[in-house]
């Protein structure tokens, strides 16, 4: 049965539609209104408080936590700052994903791993013959996402003495809220301007309130995962066994990906030395690989007209869709889009997907399924490149 968060006082008294998920055996407000509209435009307009608590935490200290944490990750650690926090992967020996998440250098010995899924034994694991103590740390750190355009003049008030202006994008600092010690950092899953704060429990609540006292006059509101999960569509941020699946829950072979099939490419240091996965990735990148990660964009007119053949408005509004739909080119189904939403801000209907390299150029015209009145259609939609919106706040 799922637990209650640091935050559960006041997420439950605010969550007026009593739906809840969840995640990672912890009580996750699914929206807090019965509708997720408001809390969705928060985080677009305002600025949006979500408990994201449930993530798992880990820290590695000692002599060798670097090499550790460098044998793990596909990124170099060791280009890393104290105060800098990095986005990364890491993977099994056939170089496929196993888990994806942030790393913080909280010293030069001392890291932070944010983890979507239990990964403790594995780091024991991996760290076996170094000089390094691995802790799971999840129930000792609260954390709480404030995300969006106002979120810096809140925290401002907040977090007196701390300099925001100055904190850059993806890098942390220790802060102090009235009495209370905590850790910021310029991180988020909404893709756009945002902070999460790390506070022991027994300060949660108070920090909630502070947040809430602040942030009245900005409109702040509380969000749920339906509403992150539109956001985190736009900003084209993947999410595990959604558009990917980890190898630990992978049921065969060809449901495993490597950090090039999910458009993480990017994180993959080949240069920096041995790391686990590293030979496998190598041939990889030599040979190439079999699918690609791409952003959809679903013509409306084409869209329209499926449901103008019943006398029907499209019906695509609302919650976001973690069901995979195929994605064909020339008749043949080249892949599928894993999570789908129509933006309210954008107004358009897009999707993350995977697809056959071969097919996957940007701008190429490709078509999915959808179903309109218990039939399967197809509508056009054109490739494009991820994020589908990124404001230039979110870094500045």
């Amino acid at each position: 049965m799922p637990i209650p968060t640091p935050f559960y006082p006041r997420t439950s008294a605010l969550c007026e539609s009593h739906e809840w998920r969840d995640w990672s055996g912890y009580l996750a407000a699914s929206l807090y209104e019965h509708l997720h509209d408001r809390e969705y435009y928060a985080i677009r307009n305002a600025a949006a408080l979500i408990d994201v608590s449930p993530l798992f935490k880990y820290e590695a200290r000692g002599p060798e936590a670097l090499r550790f944490v460098n044998r793990v990750i596909t990124r170099d650690l060791s280009r890393c700052a104290v105060g800098q926090v990095i986005y990364t992967p890491w993977c099994d020996d056939a170089g496929k994903v196993i888990d994806d998440g942030t790393v913080a250098r909280l010293a030069d010995d001392h890291f932070r791993i944010t983890a979507a899924d239990p990964n403790l034994a594995w780091f024991q694991d991996c760290a076996y013959g170094l000089d390094v103590d691995i802790r799971d740390v999840s129930s000792d750190l609260a954390a709480l996402a404030l995300q969006g355009p106002s979120s810096r003049q809140i925290l401002q008030q907040v977090l007196r003495g701390t300099n925001l202006e100055g904190l850059k994008y993806y890098h942390l600092a220790s802060a102090q809220a009235g009495a209370i010690p905590l850790t910021v950092s310029r991180t988020g899953y909404t893709g756009d301007l945002g902070y999460e704060l790390w506070v022991a429990p027994e300060h949660a609540i108070t920090l909630w309130d502070m947040l809430i006292e602040h942030g009245t006059g900005y409109g702040i509101a509380p969000a749920g995962m339906l509403a992150l999960d539109i956001a985190r569509i736009e900003a084209g941020l993947i999410m595990i066994q959604i558009d990917y699946i980890s190898t630990r829950h992978a049921l065969i072979p060809d449901q495993k990906s490597s950090p090039y099939e999910v458009g993480l490419g990017w994180t993959v240091n080949l240069d920096k030395g041995g790391f686990i996965g590293r030979k496998a990735l190598q041939a990889e990148k030599a040979g190439g690989s079999k699918w690609e990660m791409v952003g959809v964009e679903v013509d409306w007119n084409s869209l329209e007209a499926q449901y103008a053949r019943y006398a029907l408005t499209p019906r695509v509004a609302g919650r976001a869709s973690r069901s995979a739909v195929p994605i064909y080119k020339d008749g043949r189904q080249v892949g599928q889009m894993t999570s789908h939403t129509f933006s309210p801000l954008l107004k358009k209907y897009i999707g993350i997907a995977t697809v056959e390299k071969q097919y996957a150029g940007y701008e190429d015209r490709v078509s999915v399924e959808i179903t309109v009145e218990y039939t399967r259609q197809k509508a056009d939609a054109r490739l494009v490149k991820t994020p589908f919106y990124n404001p230039p706040r979110k870094r500045a």
